[in-house]
């Protein structure tokens, strides 16, 4: 059913008459008389066909049907508010939803989007976080950052920077490591990428001493903490893990590195980009580019 009579006002009077559980504080918020706020509220109740509010000796109670009406309103008007903020000083601009696979987010991308705001203050950037499983078309997304080779159909794929892993673990482990081969005395913790153990021993040129025996993760965030805690070895990619290495809690054993993939921007290749959107992918590629 819709309610194509239903004005502001309405909605404005009965938003603050629940808030306040009175129309006498309500009409003095709106600056009106108790009556018009009445009318108001009896003419939503009309409307909508329910009652909203329980008449008691000294105030009101909240119907069950206006409990649930509330909190959508108080939103809608909450983002009104702030739309209207924005275009009263200037900076109303285009929202830019990205969906980030979470290590290269907090590893490379979060450190840095301060630098994107301070260039782009008209450019809102939403960012979300995934474990390189995502959909773009039904997440709404502008771009999603992935890692892989590139290929994904229906998506234009830009190249943003390599991510071989090696690996990664603490100084009490790493002390106890004089070759490649020792890495198999402790569990080897794994992607879903299941091969990749056994083709970063074929790059160091050792024979993988019988079946890998960690536990598998769908994040490399998570299987970096487990390693941090010293269950195991990660093979995960050094450039997002900076910050641990720089602190001395996570060590690179050897300087072996397997080239798996990389991370890649993507964009549904149907879907035209806004001036924010292109300010966005501009900025990440050339940030991407200058990167050590």
């Amino acid at each position: 059913m819709a309610h194509t009579r239903i004005n502001l006002g309405s909605l404005k009077a009965f938003e603050a008459a629940a808030r306040a559980l009175s129309l006498t504080r309500a009409a003095e918020e709106l600056n009106v008389t108790q009556a018009a706020v009445s009318q108001q509220v009896r003419q939503l109740e009309a409307q909508l066909g329910v009652d909203l509010f329980r008449r008691l000796p000294r105030g009101l109670a909240l119907t069950d049907e206006a409990l649930g009406l509330l909190p959508a309103i108080q939103e809608a008007f909450d983002r009104i508010e702030g739309a209207l903020d924005r275009v009263g000083s200037g900076s109303a601009g285009e929202v830019v939803h990205v969906g980030a696979v979470g290590t290269f987010a907090c590893g490379w991308l979060l450190p840095r989007l301060a630098e994107f705001a301070r260039r782009h203050p008209g450019v809102d950037v939403r960012l979300s976080t995934h474990n390189n499983r995502v959909d773009p078309a039904g997440e709404g997304l502008d771009y999603a950052i992935r890692y892989g080779r590139g290929t994904w159909p229906g998506m234009e794929s830009r190249f943003l920077m390599g991510a071989p892993l090696t690996p990664l673990c603490t100084p009490a482990i790493a002390a106890q490591l004089r070759a490649p081969a020792d890495l198999a005395r402790f569990p080897l913790l794994r992607s879903y990428f299941v091969d990749d153990w056994r083709l970063w021993f074929e790059a160091a040129q050792t024979v993988l001493p019988g079946p890998v025996n960690g536990p598998i993760f769908d994040s490399s965030l998570t299987m970096v903490q487990c390693a941090l805690q010293g269950h195991g070895i990660a093979l995960a990619p050094l450039a997002m893990f900076a910050a641990e290495r720089a602190e001395g809690r996570l060590l690179q054993p050897f300087a072996v590195e397997l080239d798996a993939g990389g991370y890649w921007l993507t964009r549904l290749a149907l879907k035209p980009a806004g001036a924010g959107a292109r300010a966005f992918a501009e900025w990440l590629h050339s940030e991407c580019a200058a990167a050590p």
